[in-house]
């Protein structure tokens, strides 16, 4: 279509436009990720090693570094078809209040009951768990979106769920927890006493608020120690960046039915599933030489893995019971402040993403919860949606280059992904509102601390 043509609002793509395979970069990664390596050996993890803790054909998908398209089960894409193409958005309204010559495109991946884009991982790996035959699934959720998003996809498919929800968010959240629980998923604050890693947390850190490392912990002993179960992962493994990459692949679909070539791609960053779907595409054309896109992860300053993290071996856990991936990390031991992006409090970061950020094809930055708030309520005042807080972190630097672009006069194009709703947030809005939020920075004798903790791993 010609480039002239008039850009919609939402640019909406035909259900046969829907991707019909997912991507997998690393087929076109020079430098693969580093394996996962046992923690007691430090020998590479295999399909066999794994078999324990995770479903045999996600294991195949984590495992595979040379297969660049993998095929979507008919069964997979029927229930995408509920709720997907999702609409890629030309923030219009944005760009007349900031006054910028910048054009402003996101993907919104709110446009499902769960709210957000982690039903697309949720239903694929609760379907190759039934595909297996298991009874049930355990998992960790942050702010509540991959929790949310599990239970609807085990309610559909006839699984048990079991949940292990950050302590903090399950507290600030409880909507998002009653949602779960009416999907039928069974949700425990953690750290808890339910289990052995959970009990051992609360006895070294009373009183902790909790954090994502202390949910897999407890969530992967809960798989282990049940027949019939294996744990999934909402964020973080190849697998999951790989069910991701349907937002990519739809918003490259979009982006080239109107001829527009994106000059910056944009995404929160936490654990890097949203982050790592959403830019796959786009980095296969820049390691394949074919374009050169500016591509920018945004995390908060209150657990900055990739802007102040180290690049090593390290446990995906708080209690040291994972395999350990090399990845940019704050140490496992690293317990984040309570922050409001629930979502976006993990130690560490997808070993893809970490493995493309240390080649220099992507940048980071990190920023202020005060501030990531400040943006969410100018977005939601222009373009009629309350963005969720972990998406907001986008939303602040998409706004602050569309501000940087008019003051140069430069007219760049900009994509950055919305990942879901913040209607479950509203704990977190009124304290914005009320002038209670405060921005917590971790001080370089707090990162210490978690460095310390780094396992010491031979080098291959």
């Amino acid at each position: 279509m010609s480039a002239n043509r008039e850009i919609p609002y939402k640019i909406y793509l035909e259900e046969n436009e829907m991707p019909k395979q997912w991507y997998n970069v690393r087929a076109d990664m020079k430098n693969k990720p580093a394996p996962l390596l046992n923690p007691a050996t430090f020998e590479p993890m295999g399909y066999e090693d794994l078999r324990p803790v995770f479903c045999d054909d996600l294991i195949r998908q984590e495992l595979d570094d040379v297969t660049p398209y993998i095929d979507i089960p008919q069964e997979i894409l029927d229930f995408y078809k509920m709720y997907r193409p999702s609409p890629l958005v030309r923030a219009y309204c944005l760009e007349k209040k900031l006054d910028t010559p910048a054009k402003i495109y996101y993907k919104f991946e709110g446009n499902n009951t769960s709210g957000s884009h982690k039903l697309n991982s949720a239903i694929a790996q609760a379907y190759y768990a039934k595909k297996q035959g298991l009874k049930g699934v355990t998992t960790e959720t942050g702010a509540g979106q991959w929790g949310t998003a599990l239970s609807m996809a085990c309610a559909y498919l006839g699984l048990d769920c079991q949940v292990y929800m950050v302590k903090c968010s399950y507290e600030q959240k409880p909507f998002r927890r009653e949602v779960m629980r009416t999907y039928g998923a069974t949700v425990t604050p953690s750290p808890s006493e339910t289990t052995e890693v959970g009990r051992r947390i609360l006895a070294e850190h009373p009183g902790t608020s909790g954090s994502l490392g202390c949910a897999i912990s407890e969530a992967v002993e809960a798989a282990t120690h049940q027949e019939g179960y294996r744990y999934v992962l909402g964020s973080v493994l190849n697998q999951v960046l790989l069910h991701q990459t349907v937002i990519g692949l739809e918003t490259k679909t979009a982006l080239d039915k109107y001829g527009i070539v994106p000059d910056l791609i944009i995404g929160c960053a936490g654990g890097g599933s949203n982050l790592g779907g959403l830019i796959s595409p786009f980095m296969g054309e820049k390691l394949r030489g074919e374009k050169n896109y500016r591509i920018i992860a945004v995390e908060p300053a209150s657990c900055p893995s990739f802007t102040r993290g180290k690049f090593a071996y390290d446990f995906c856990d708080t209690g040291m019971v994972c395999p350990l991936a090399k990845m940019y990390t704050l140490g496992s031991g690293f317990i984040p402040s309570a922050s409001h992006a629930g979502g976006l409090r993990y130690h560490g970061m997808s070993p893809v993403l970490s493995q493309l950020y240390h080649d220099g094809l992507m940048e980071a930055v990190a920023v202020e919860q005060t501030e990531v708030f400040a943006a969410a309520e100018q977005f939601a005042r222009v373009e009629g949606i309350l963005p969720a807080p972990e998406s907001s972190h986008a939303i602040k630097v998409a706004i602050d280059e569309a501000v940087r672009c008019r003051e140069t006069g430069e007219e760049k194009t900009i994509v950055f992904g919305l990942t879901g709703t913040g209607y479950f947030d509203m704990y977190a809005y009124e304290k914005y509102n009320d002038g209670q939020m405060t921005d917590t920075i971790p001080t370089d004798a707090d990162l210490e601390q978690g460095f310390a903790g780094l396992p010491h791993v031979p080098v291959r």
